[in-house]
């Protein structure tokens, strides 16, 4: 699990392994990531954007950015908060993610919520 606080906006993410949906002998784990965004700050934002980093155990590195999340850009009030899951998949058994999301407040200005690296791996690949 990781959790990031920038600007009044917590990020909060946990992962799972898929055997059910990975194929090993293909070089493919499949993980989901549950992301929780909530808003503990005094103002409105709307996430209209992502950026992942995606390294995998060889040091591969991905990027993939674009337009909000599972289809949505949602805005948060102050105390509210906005819940998806996703999935990524690697090549090898374990790895790591990390990223952000573009926000914009109401009066326009916008920053860069952070997302703490997390760990993608197989119970028992990593001691």
């Amino acid at each position: 699990m990781s959790s990031a606080l920038t600007d009044g906006i917590r990020v909060t993410v946990t992962s799972a392994y898929r055997p059910e949906r990975s194929q090993p002998a293909q070089r493919r784990w499949l993980f989901t990531y549950t992301v929780r965004i909530g808003n503990e700050g005094d103002s409105p934002a709307q996430l209209v954007s992502r950026r992942w980093i995606i390294t995998d155990a060889t040091g591969e590195r991905e990027e993939i950015a674009g337009e909000g999340v599972v289809g949505q850009q949602p805005r948060l009030g102050p105390g509210e908060a906005f819940e998806y899951t996703s999935y990524c998949v690697l090549e090898t058994p374990h790895g790591s993610m990390r990223g952000s999301y573009r926000m914009i407040r109401g009066d326009g200005t916008a920053f860069e919520a952070r997302v703490a690296p997390f760990a993608l791996v197989v119970p028992g690949a990593v001691n």
